[in-house]
């Protein structure tokens, strides 16, 4: 439970920072929200975006393993990008505002998030 609730938490704030490093491309609820509001969208987004991952990711990585060898790695960003569009659909099923540009964007942001999420479990661990 502790790590799921660390994994949360670093996915949330990579989300913010790759939000806030792609502008207008990646948003997390509505500019003209209170923040309470935006701060509980980008739990949400945050929540839905570590369960993806746990869950689907990790049997598209099992299936995608030799291609992702024979790519060496780039295929898991790929894979990534699709991951956080997932998120998107989930999340905008629910009435939480958050909106990706695209595939390219997503693309971007996941290396955002995955060097993000590297740099946060290296310090909390």
């Amino acid at each position: 439970m502790e790590r799921f609730l660390s994994s949360w938490f670093v996915s949330s704030v990579a989300l913010a920072l790759a939000a806030l490093l792609l502008g207008s491309h990646m948003s997390i609820g509505d500019a003209d929200e209170t923040t309470l509001n935006r701060v509980l969208a980008l739990a949400i987004v945050g929540l839905v975006f570590t369960i993806v991952h746990l869950f689907v990711g990790q049997v598209v990585k099992l299936i995608a393993l030799p291609f992702i060898v024979l790519t060496l790695g780039i295929l898991l960003v790929v894979i990534n990008a699709l991951l956080l569009l997932l998120t998107e659909w989930i999340t905008s099923a629910f009435g939480v505002e958050f909106g990706v540009d695209g595939f390219w964007w997503a693309f971007l942001a996941a290396i955002v998030i995955s060097v993000c999420q590297s740099i946060l479990s290296a310090i909390i661990d």
